[in-house]
């Protein structure tokens, strides 16, 4: 709700508007196409986008989308002639296909001894810029013994709640899927089937999910390992854990790219190299609760959070070959 000074400092700014605009207009337009949570106000677009403009004369721009698989399927809708310089959010399981679109670019950016990712990194188009692993969160005031596996969670009673996403929407809801393809592989689906009687919902994206889940309406919820850090830090609760389970955790490395036909190559490539500086860093741990991709340092309360004793990862090649049967796989076993 506007405040009367937020009106009068409107106002006011408007008695210098055409001076304004006509000042802004000088500069060029950065696009960005990135997840709604990442340029909200508590997100970390503000503050990368203070921290980019102090140093490149131009107008940086996000135009935000409902999830990391939605900014794909937007730049394959609009190709060749996309007004976006840049993509932000997709993540290892989406690389390969998006790199078979032939939309976008190397990045020509040094990722040598820049990085700090538990697994090694290196390619020409996309660029880390966090990581985390997905985990089942619960309030340990009202659960005192949760899974310690995979397995005790598939073969928990039915009155357990858990919410999940859709993997065919949210990127939590694909790492679930290849969490449980990691673990049991061709015995995925009997895995779905003794799921499904516990979960309450299947949710288009992660804010839906973890809404519920907080308003009490799930025990446990699908999400990172990081989310405990939120509460602490920005809550001073330590009531909410992450759940380890001892076969090992999926893991989710977001990345960037560039656009091949980029309205503002220069800018673009400029902020490729940006990603992982400490201006932009910095502001991960704490807007966007992953764990940096480059060397920023992280809160004294990612000290206390859970660390999974394996990684559990498929190649960007594996899932895109494999990804819709597996979707059709889970599919089947839910609706059973």
């Amino acid at each position: 709700m506007r405040t009367l000074f937020t009106w009068m400092m409107a106002a006011a700014a408007s008695l210098v508007a055409p001076a304004t605009v006509a000042f802004a207009a000088d500069k060029p337009v950065l696009t960005i196409y990135t997840y709604e949570s990442f340029t909200s106000e508590w997100g970390p677009g503000p503050a990368i986008e203070t921290a980019f403009e102090e140093n490149c004369n131009c107008d940086l721009q996000f135009v935000s989308l409902d999830s990391s698989i939605g900014i794909l399927g937007r730049v394959q809708l609009e190709g060749a002639g996309s007004k976006a310089d840049i993509v932000l959010g997709l993540d290892t399981n989406l690389m390969a296909t998006a790199r078979n679109t032939g939309l976008f670019a190397p990045h020509g950016t040094t990722l040598a001894g820049r990085t700090s990712l538990p697994v090694e990194f290196s390619d020409d188009v996309f660029v880390p810029f966090d990581w985390g692993h997905f985990a089942f969160v619960y309030n340990s005031e009202t659960m005192a013994q949760p899974p310690v596996s995979m397995q005790e969670l598939v073969d928990a009673p039915e009155s357990l709640r858990i919410v999940i996403q859709d993997p065919r929407t949210a990127t939590p809801g694909l790492g679930l899927l290849l969490w449980v393809k990691s673990v049991y592989g061709d015995d995925a689906p009997e895995a779905w089937a003794k799921l499904e009687p516990k979960i309450v919902t299947v949710t288009k994206g992660w804010w839906d999910a973890y809404s519920m889940f907080l308003e009490g309406e799930a025990d446990m919820v699908l999400s990172y390992s990081t989310s405990p850090a939120y509460h602490v830090i920005a809550e001073s609760t330590d009531k909410f854990k992450a759940a380890a389970f001892n076969e090992g955790h999926y893991m989710q490395v977001e990345v960037a790219a560039m656009m091949k036909n980029a309205p503002q190559p220069e800018l673009a490539s400029q902020f490729m190299d940006f990603i992982l500086d400490d201006g932009f860093q910095s502001v991960i741990p704490t807007t966007n609760w992953m764990y940096p991709a480059g060397k920023a340092s992280v809160p004294e309360a990612f000290g206390d959070l859970i660390s999974p004793a394996k990684s559990l990862l498929f190649t960007p090649e594996q899932v895109a070959q494999n990804k819709s049967a597996w979707v059709a796989e889970w599919q089947g076993a839910l609706s059973q």
